[in-house]
């Protein structure tokens, strides 16, 4: 299998998506989990067969973490959907899926099988893809963020809370995608601080990727501590969520563009690792 066949299964998944999709919004959940499942199960034979191709896990450049970030958005909203029933989550998770396939059709970067030595280790496969779940998790809270403050604003008093508001069911589905995403990305770390010290000799080291990922836990961590306040502003708990997204964002690709990463960091994706 070669990167040239992404663009089938690409297309042959968001199908299945899109069609779940519209099996949500027309209330035939076995549709909809049947093609979501379908599509998510062609999407990762791709996967698979470019792990078995590379003889290696496909983890190391930005477009490889792309292809597993296309397949957990997803899966959450799945989760999301046979949680809560919530039909729209299915339609935002293909579309930003589709953003990332997009994304990767024009600017692939998937490279050789060579891996640096201090990736050929135990700890890279689980560290990256758990961290792409808890991306994916985190992505679908910024997205029902985005949806409690600019479409559903009219709905959201910036007050106390004292009393049940129409959107609860939305705040419970938004708090508990953060505390998922929350201790996946903690997880992560684990295994990041595990991978270090086998390759490196020490758990850490304020690497420009360490430090963005630490920043980006905080903010999370934030948002579930200022949650349990009793005297808490709504709108403020949203807009956390959006930072600590945006922070999140930095640490996955945007370190690659900071003069502080260029050659001194491990964790930036170039062909020349």
């Amino acid at each position: 299998m070669s990167w040239e066949h992404f663009i089938y299964f690409a297309i042959a998944a968001v199908l299945l998506w899109a069609v779940g999709a519209w099996a949500a919004w027309k209330s035939k959940s076995g549709m909809a989990y049947a093609t979501t499942v379908l599509g998510l199960l062609f999407f990762f034979s791709f996967i698979l067969s470019m792990w078995i191709s590379l003889e290696r896990p496909p983890l190391r450049t930005m477009g490889e973490t792309r292809l597993w970030y296309s397949f957990f958005l997803p899966l959450a909203g799945l989760i999301v959907y046979s949680r809560w029933k919530y039909k729209w989550i299915l339609s935002f998770s293909t579309i930003l899926a589709l953003v990332f396939i997009c994304v990767n059709l024009f600017k692939p970067e998937i490279h050789d099988k060579t891996l640096m030595p201090a990736l050929q280790s135990p700890w890279f496969a689980p560290h990256v893809i758990v961290y792409m779940f808890a991306y994916a998790v985190l992505g679908a809270a910024a997205v029902m963020a985005i949806y409690l403050l600019f479409i559903k604003k009219s709905d959201i008093a910036d007050q106390e809370f004292f009393a049940e508001q129409s959107d609860k069911v939305e705040r419970d589905i938004t708090d508990n995608l953060v505390y998922v995403g929350l201790a996946f990305l903690t997880i992560g770390m684990l295994f990041g601080a595990l991978w270090a010290k086998e390759a490196w000799g020490h758990y850490w080291s304020w690497d420009p990727k360490e430090t963005w990922a630490a920043i980006t836990w905080l903010a999370y961590l934030i948002y579930v501590h200022y949650r349990q306040l009793q005297l808490h502003r709504e709108r403020l708990a949203l807009w956390i969520i959006i930072i600590s997204f945006v922070l999140l964002q930095m640490c996955w690709w945007g370190i690659n563009y900071l003069p502080s990463a260029q050659g001194s960091s491990v964790h930036t994706y170039s062909i020349s690792e």
